[in-house]
């Protein structure tokens, strides 16, 4: 005999609590099939690792400074447009890249570098870290 039958208790489940019992199942098994399908491995094409990020970010640098060099100050698209067709630049690997992806990669740039406002303050800011480099003090 059961021991909350020996205390007189009888055991009736009420249907808040199969409900709330089928809730919870439902739940966890929500849970573990949204685990189960989610991605654990880096994808080959992941262009938002920071290595990728890194690569990507030399690249623009590289292009900022060669397209100062040769024109002047540069906009946007004809930044876009030299970084698209950099030898380095792998566009299977980029794919996703387009001119707001740009936008938000000079961002982050200046985030990192508050007193960079613009393509022209990176420029001059690499120009005077590669005189430093050539000609240290």
């Amino acid at each position: 005999m059961p021991f909350w039958k020996s205390i007189g208790y009888t055991f009736k489940m009420e249907i808040e609590t199969i409900m709330m019992l089928a809730f919870l199942a439902a739940l966890i098994l929500s849970l573990w099939k949204l685990y189960a399908f989610f991605p654990k491995k880096r994808l080959k094409d992941d262009d938002t690792t920071p290595e990728s990020v890194n690569e990507l970010t030399s690249i623009m640098i590289q292009c900022i400074v060669d397209g100062h060099d040769e024109h002047g100050k540069l906009t946007h698209e004809e930044l876009f447009i030299r970084i698209t067709t950099h030898e380095k630049f792998n566009s299977e690997h980029f794919w996703r890249f387009n001119p707001n992806r740009l936008n938000h990669l000079l961002n982050g740039y200046y985030l990192i570098n508050p007193h960079l406002k613009s393509i022209s303050d990176l420029y001059h800011e690499e120009k005077k870290r590669d005189k430093n480099i050539l000609n240290p003090v």
